[in-house]
């Protein structure tokens, strides 16, 4: 339901700063890149006031029925409805609060007020470098009406405050026509179905939709010099590793980080010499981060899936990447990635072991291949040896 009167100045200034959330941030083209991924998300700006959503994927539209001008500029809770659980918003709320990752079963409404079940992978977005809030990512997956729970409080919700009749925001206005086009959502889906819960199946879709777009903010906000990551990159709630392991890992000659699959979004807890020199980064700029900071501008979202899903598994993987150093030179990383177990056979770690293909190294006769596994056997003796005795992480002070 549009106007057919002359552009509305307010609502174009409105557009505008919407937009510059993310070009200003990360590069023109970042807009169109994002259009051309698959799946249903919407990034936040918490802060602009309201904490308006920036960007809409074309999922989103086949999936809820609602056009991208009908949600820009409108704050998450557009899309809850009657039987929204109020517990589960406070709850989500808080992560929000907090800016970290979360994961919830939400019963959301379609334009037509239907309500449906889905996966909400909620994802903030740093600024690698120094840490601020730049965004949150929130995925949406359809959960399949097979999987079901028993009766339970509904859990539901996006960012905002328990529900709220869907208005107009006094400090930053919505598009002039939603008051035309929402219903009355405090009214609508009063006859929800039951709740379902999300399979593994589609927890690891919503996890790799969310590591395919952080790849691609990461891929265009290389032009303006950004780095993002889905955590802190800092080492701040990283225990560190022991004395005795660091000293192990230190005598280690080639270029790898270990990262812990048990804290969230897999940060670095270790980077060799050679990483450091390979990459340009200071140790201090990567602990905490996830790896896909060396993605970029023709970094292979296949490659980036098939890594993933390997590390899902427990299964090791080599893959030929288009990675970046610090000063935006790309290199051919032969990249190895395996998990590390400690004593009892547990998944303590992956190692990711690089090997800048175009540069020429002494192997001492052996191959590149052979060279990599080499680091990844002298990390498996020293984490089963040290995790044996206890001795894998610094005791707490």
């Amino acid at each position: 339901m549009e106007s057919s009167g002359e552009a509305d100045p307010a609502g174009q200034d409105q557009d505008r700063r919407l937009a510059a959330s993310l070009t200003a941030r990360y590069s023109d083209w970042v807009l169109e890149a994002l259009d051309e991924l698959p799946g249903c998300f919407l990034l936040t700006d918490p802060s602009l006031a309201g904490h308006p959503i920036v960007y809409a994927s074309r999922g989103l539209a086949t999936l809820t029925g609602y056009a991208r001008r009908e949600v820009l500029g409108r704050n998450a809770r557009v899309l809850q409805g009657a039987a929204t659980d109020r517990a589960a918003v406070a709850g989500v709320r808080e992560a929000v609060r907090a800016q970290r990752a979360h994961q919830v079963d939400i019963l959301n409404y379609r334009r037509d007020g239907s309500p449906h079940w889905v996966l909400l992978h909620l994802a903030p977005v740093f600024h690698a470098a120094d840490g601020r809030l730049l965004h949150f990512l929130a995925v949406q997956v359809p959960i399949a009406a097979a999987a079901r729970r028993p009766p339970c409080r509904a859990a539901a919700a996006m960012f905002a405050a328990c529900r709220e009749e869907a208005r107009v925001d006094e400090d930053f206005p919505c598009a002039s026509h939603a008051g035309k086009v929402f219903v009355d959502m405090d009214k609508r889906g009063l006859g929800a179905e039951e709740p379902r819960v999300a399979s593994d199946s589609e927890k690891e879709k919503a996890m790799s939709t969310a590591n395919s777009i952080f790849s691609a903010l990461n891929r265009y906000s290389k032009l303006t010099g950004l780095v993002v990551c889905g955590k802190r990159c800092d080492s701040v709630g990283i225990q560190a590793l022991s004395s005795s392991l660091n000293l192990s890992l230190g005598r280690i000659k080639q270029s790898f980080v270990l990262t812990d699959p048990h804290l969230p979004d897999m940060p670095i807890i270790y980077a060799s010499d050679a990483f450091l020199s390979l990459t340009g980064y200071s140790r201090e700029e990567i602990l905490g981060c996830n790896c896909r900071f060396l993605n970029g501008p023709g970094t292979s979202m296949e490659v980036l899936e098939e890594i993933n899903q390997h590390i899902c598994s427990e299964q090791a993987c080599t893959v030929d990447q288009l990675n970046y150093r610090k000063d935006g030179s790309s290199f051919r990383d032969l990249l190895h990635v395996s998990p590390i177990r400690d004593a009892s056979g547990k998944v303590a770690f992956h190692i990711w072991v690089h090997l800048d293909v175009g540069t020429k190294h002494d192997f001492n006769g052996l191959t590149p291949e052979v060279w990599q596994l080499g680091a990844v056997g002298a990390v498996r003796v020293a984490v089963r040896g040290l995790s044996a005795s206890g001795s894998l992480l610094r005791p707490s002070q």
